[in-house]
């Protein structure tokens, strides 16, 4: 029987306080509320003092602020002390390393109750350029001017906490819920309240030789059934945090080298802890999961003609509805429909227009570039170039579409069936295609894990 390492997944060393309190340890994810200030606020106040991982990470709200550096450095300071002589000593906020992946089950504030497997793998699985051939792949365009940033937090990191979901395509819930099965009767490792809405998180480990033989069994089986003809295979995909992961592969790029113009062979580098990043997988399947569209609007373009170009691309028919409820109804009943909103040029009149597609793919992976090279070509409406922005939520998109020489353009539900299909056939999303869930429902920093010594 193959081992987990074999799948590019290692049983991490988890690191958790010695005395968890979820409310004041646990915080959202950096990369949420990038322009909202208050809510940072209001999670320091809930995480005052006291041990948190708000003390370990840098919100993207701050990434452009003026004392960048210092932060930086008084998140290393910190991590410093929370080790103190090392986990698990008197000094020390954590406990002893615990080897084990972490079973999770996270309520969300809106209902919605959502299962995941924390753990490690191997950076040297992924890779997030287009039409990879990797095991773990991006599901988005790379930003790759977002990289730097992001390494200099990375880069001699005592700690690694994860915001990174990996989505795994397992109708029969072989991995996530398999392992939900093996821990069911266990004491829990944590369990509480999370801050600022975040509803509320059970863990348990997952350790034992059985356990981690039964997670083994799973991903074997998911592996065989996603094995392509030319060998390779497709296990997970990058849900949230592309970003951070391709920061973490950029880091272990960089670090490997040095180790090896030290000398390092074969098992120092498998042993290396940078070599590895914490992440959390997601049966895509999973009923609290939700995929939301990010729909667009389009300003100081020409509407009509915008709409007739993408109906001969897409080779789609148009037909006009009777209004906005209408138009926001036939997208969600479809995975293959666009809706437009705009005011028709002279007459001023509100206009709602639906494009029906015979597209099987996820839908945005064609309409995006399509939308791109038109604008590329579109002609300049009173001196301006055409804009584009990305909206979460159809009553904006429909009032956007009201203003002149601007239109709002609802994009149907994310096909989860077609999801894995499309990003292997066509290389990732283009940029802004989905949101997993409501801001409130993202990851929160909780495990923790070495990284640099």
């Amino acid at each position: 029987m193959k081992k987990i390492e074999d799948f590019g997944i290692r049983v991490p060393e988890i690191l958790l306080p010695k005395k968890i309190d979820v409310k004041s340890w646990s915080v959202i994810a950096c990369d949420q509320y990038t322009q909202d200030l208050d809510y940072w606020k209001k999670a320091e106040a809930a995480a005052a003092g006291k041990p948190s991982t708000l003390n370990l990470i840098l919100p993207e709200v701050y990434l452009g602020a003026p004392d960048k550096a210092a932060r930086i450095e008084k998140i290393r300071e910190t991590m410093k002390n929370y080790l103190a002589e090392g986990a698990g000593s008197q000094n020390s906020v954590f406990a002893a390393p615990r080897k084990s992946m972490v079973y999770i089950e996270r309520k969300t504030a809106f209902g919605r109750t959502r299962r995941g497997l924390v753990t490690q793998i191997d950076l040297e699985t992924y890779e997030w350029k287009p039409f990879s051939k990797a095991n773990i792949r991006a599901t988005e365009a790379t930003i790759v001017e977002r990289i730097p940033p992001r390494m200099e937090i990375r880069r001699g990191a005592p700690l690694e906490l994860p915001h990174i979901m990996l989505l795994v395509d397992d109708k029969d819930d072989l991995l996530v819920g398999g392992a939900g099965k093996l821990v069911r009767g266990k004491t829990p490792v944590y369990n509480g309240e999370l801050m600022c809405n975040g509803g509320s998180i059970t863990g348990w480990a997952v350790e034992s030789s059985d356990e981690i033989e039964g997670v083994t069994e799973a991903v074997a089986k998911l592996a065989e059934a996603k094995r392509a003809a030319d060998g390779s295979t497709f296990l997970f995909a990058v849900g949230d945090g592309n970003h951070s992961l391709a920061t973490a592969k950029a880091v272990w790029d960089e670090y490997k080298e040095k180790l090896i113009a030290e000398g390092a062979g074969e098992t120092e580098l498998c042993d290396c802890p940078v070599r590895y990043a914490l992440v959390e997988i997601v049966n895509i399947y999973d009923t609290g999961l939700t995929f939301e569209p990010i729909h667009r609007v389009i300003f100081d373009c020409d509407v009509e003609g915008l709409i007739k170009t993408l109906a001969e691309k897409l080779g789609g028919s148009v037909s006009e509805v009777a209004g906005a409820s209408e138009l926001e109804a036939a997208v969600k009943a479809s995975h293959a429909d666009f809706g437009f909103a705009y005011r028709e040029g002279g007459s001023g009149v509100q206009k709602y227009v639906l494009l029906k597609t015979g597209i099987t793919e996820l839908a945005v992976a064609r309409l995006q570039p399509e939308i791109d090279s038109a604008l590329k070509s579109s002609a300049k409406i009173d001196g301006k170039n055409p804009e584009i922005d990305y909206i979460h939520g159809s009553d904006e998109v429909l009032k956007l579409g009201e203003r002149e020489n601007a239109v709002g353009i609802l994009l149907p539900p994310i096909a989860k069936d077609s999801f894995f299909e499309t990003i292997s056939g066509r290389g990732p999303l283009p940029r802004k295609s989905f949101s997993m869930g409501e801001a409130d429902e993202k990851r929160f920093y909780l495990e923790c894990r070495r990284l640099f010594k």
